[in-house]
């Protein structure tokens, strides 16, 4: 709530305009009814704004975003709140007890070691017509790729996660190249001014870099200080590099999700 509510400020948009709210937290305390009814009546959002959780894993707050552009676009909305937030502590909790047990074996570590890397935070973004706000970010498109054959890499719940970490990033690193390649002919990301991606592992983050030749000095890394949070990691690092970037700026979201599924997205700041 306090994440959104901060949006809305900063954007300077009432909450009366609000037309669309979409939740995309991966932690939740309760399967129903949805996060958003809750986060909606915190904010004082409008009756006629529709309200949904959408979830993704770590790519949903990207998905949210598109999904919001595109309704914006249509003429359906005219204002849209992203929102995430996510809490690890419960998880971890269960996670340690589970590994403190006499019979746990370095395998069952292993598998269970994503969960410690686990961070917590929250993050929110306003949309809106572009045409009424001509010095704004602006959301320009970008591509979608899925690799669903890999969709019991990654299987989390509430009590913790398992993971095969090495299929995980051989999987999400190729979905990222071939995203990457397929877009070029039409977008140029090349030469962009910043690279923001999800914050998984410095391991991870270096083979991207690696993989599609980035200049290092463009990829900003926030693993180390926050964690993997979630689909919060992708617009809290974006939101870290506000104050370095300029207008006219080309900076570029690349997100990767469980699942497998992947997407890039241009922002000119």
């Amino acid at each position: 709530m306090e994440a959104g509510a901060k949006a809305l400020a900063e954007a300077g948009v009432e909450a009366s305009d609000i037309g669309l709210l979409i939740n995309t937290s991966v932690t939740r305390r309760n399967l129903e009814p949805s996060v958003a009814v809750k986060i909606h009546h915190e904010l004082g959002l409008p009756s006629s704004a529709m309200n949904f959780d959408l979830a993704n894993a770590c790519l949903g707050f990207v998905n949210g975003l598109i999904l919001a552009a595109n309704m914006i676009d249509s003429g359906q909305i005219k204002y849209a709140v992203i929102v995430n937030g996510e809490d690890a502590q419960g998880t971890q909790e269960a996670t340690l007890a589970r590994l403190q047990r006499p019979e746990t074996t370095r395998e069952d570590f292993n598998r269970e070691f994503a969960t410690l890397t686990l961070g917590s935070g929250a993050a929110a973004a306003v949309l809106g017509p572009v045409d009424e706000h001509p010095g704004a970010h602006r959301l320009v498109g970008g591509v979608m790729r899925a690799g669903t054959e890999h969709h019991e890499l990654c299987v989390g719940g509430i009590d913790g996660m398992s993971t095969d970490t090495k299929g995980l990033l051989d999987g999400g690193l190729q979905l990222v190249v071939d995203a990457w390649h397929e877009a070029q002919p039409e977008w140029d990301w090349a030469s962009m001014d910043r690279y923001v991606t999800h914050q998984v592992s410095n391991a991870y983050t270096q083979a991207i870099i690696n993989a599609i030749d980035l200049d290092p000095e463009k990829v900003p890394i926030t693993f180390p200080h926050w964690g993997n949070v979630g689909p919060a990691s992708l617009p809290m690092t974006l939101a870290a590099q506000a104050q370095s970037l300029t207008t006219g700026d080309r900076v570029l979201c690349m997100g990767v999700g469980s699942g497998l599924n992947a997407g890039m997205v241009e922002i000119v700041w």
